[in-house]
């Protein structure tokens, strides 16, 4: 085996190489989610499976619903009685619109070392880097402590009721002994003032509260009186929802990103005292605030309004729906709020709801997780946050699997990688691939 010309681990050449063939073909296979079952992730699905196959490992395939295939692997590890691990991530990709994109986003083109298209952060790159480092395993003849289970998903730009949803309610077996997992995204360059590198390890999930408000009135005229309107109550109920400003709330995984933070730009703070200003501080940290500026409270955005046929026609009935999202721990706070500014005209339902997750970052696998990014960038800083949205680790953590968003990039500055998701002209630098198959072996190694 050709060793890599760095000293900087045991990664050969062809997993470098293949981590970026990899996410170009992966990119190449259109794999978009349009919502309500309108996804086939089996051609992507397939394509892994081959290539774990030739390496030796079996996969097993899974589909709900036919063409919405999962790939799950067990990988043993030289001791059978530790803790399994889960790595895990998603075939499918969120809609792309050529015309506002600069290459074509299925291309998976490979141009100045940068390979472009959807789903080179979210997140066929991982995918890509998941498959290049155990196939790197398979031609060292190399076991890993514990074991090691892949799954490859479906559908978690929708639901995950076809993907992760799918495999905890009724595969669990397949996931035994797994207690932790990493997927997405964390372990990034955050390229903060003071040329600061910031590498934030994700720690935790807002929960999913996706609500659909409806408002019944009495029909009529539009061109007479009526204090019944039911797109009067829903409108004034959304602009309600849409104006509240949420109170701070600090989680425990917060609370150290704030405090790890701004330490980094010389600032002490004291989240105990009563009357610090958290809104104030994140004043002070400049881009590096945005790693932590959405998960200090609850949210909730009106996104879809529904009513009405016919201009001089009021309808009986108006809908709208409101993107919200609760801190772990805040989902009664949410609950309560929401009751109370939707108003007695207009009733609310989760149209969609996921739990909120929080994993500890005082523990050996945190603690493994940080070393593995410092290793291979010792001028870096790895600090823990919480992720504003959610991922498939909100359904494994039905089975009492802890997540982490560990999904490790370099990337140069000029690149915004939070900018880049479900945004135009996704890429991902070589040299990212590169660092991350890296950082992902050594960790899976150690873990």
């Amino acid at each position: 085996m050709a060793e890599a010309t760095d000293p900087l681990g045991p990664v050969d050449r062809q997993a470098l190489d293949e981590v970026v063939t990899f996410t170009s073909e992966l990119i190449r296979i259109d794999t978009t989610n349009r919502g309500g079952g309108d996804c086939r992730e089996r051609p992507a699905a397939e394509y892994a499976a081959e290539r774990l196959a030739d390496a030796g490992i079996e996969p097993t395939l899974l589909e709900r619903t036919p063409g919405r295939t999962n790939v799950v692997a067990r990988i043993p590890g030289t001791d059978p009685s530790a803790d399994a691990l889960l790595v895990h991530g998603h075939l499918d990709v969120v809609p792309a619109e050529p015309a506002d994109w600069s290459v074509p986003p299925f291309s998976g083109e490979v141009r100045d070392g940068v390979v472009w298209g959807r789903g080179a952060v979210d997140m066929k790159n991982m995918d890509a880097m998941i498959l290049a480092v155990v196939r790197g395993w398979a031609r060292e003849g190399f076991r890993p402590p514990r074991d090691i289970v892949i799954a490859f998903t479906a559908d978690e730009e929708d639901s995950a009721v076809d993907g992760s949803g799918f495999l905890a309610d009724r595969h669990a077996g397949l996931f035994e002994g797994c207690t932790e997992g990493i997927s997405e995204s964390g372990a990034f360059t955050f390229h903060a003032d003071q040329g600061l590198s910031l590498y934030p390890i994700a720690a935790g999930e807002r929960g999913t509260g996706w609500l659909k408000l409806t408002a019944e009135g009495r029909a009529g005229h539009g061109s007479k009186v009526n204090r019944e309107n039911a797109v009067t109550a829903v409108a004034a109920a959304v602009a309600r929802i849409g104006e509240h400003e949420w109170p701070v709330r600090l989680t425990p995984t917060v609370r150290a990103a704030i405090t790890e933070i701004a330490a980094l730009h010389g600032i002490t703070v004291d989240l105990d005292d009563p009357g610090f200003d958290v809104p104030q501080l994140l004043a002070k940290l400049g881009p590096a605030a945005t790693l932590v500026q959405n998960t200090i409270r609850n949210s909730s955005n009106p996104t879809m309004l529904g009513a009405g046929y016919k201009v001089n026609v009021i309808p009986g009935h108006a809908t709208a729906f409101i993107d919200g999202r609760f801190v772990p721990g805040g989902e009664d706070e949410f609950h309560e709020t929401l009751d109370r500014l939707t108003g007695p005209l207009v009733s609310w339902e989760f149209y969609h709801r996921e739990q909120a997750l929080l994993a500890p970052v005082d523990t050996p696998t945190y603690a493994k997780l940080r070393a593995a990014v410092e290793k291979f960038d010792p001028g870096a800083h790895t600090v823990p946050y919480c992720m504003s949205g959610g991922t498939d680790a909100k359904q494994f953590a039905k089975l009492g699997i802890t997540g982490y968003g560990f999904t490790p990039l370099k990337l140069p500055p000029g690149i915004d990688y939070q900018a880049l998701f479900h945004g135009v002209d996704e890429r991902v630098p070589v040299d990212a691939l590169h660092f991350g198959v890296r950082v992902l072996d050594h960790y899976l190694r150690t873990a």
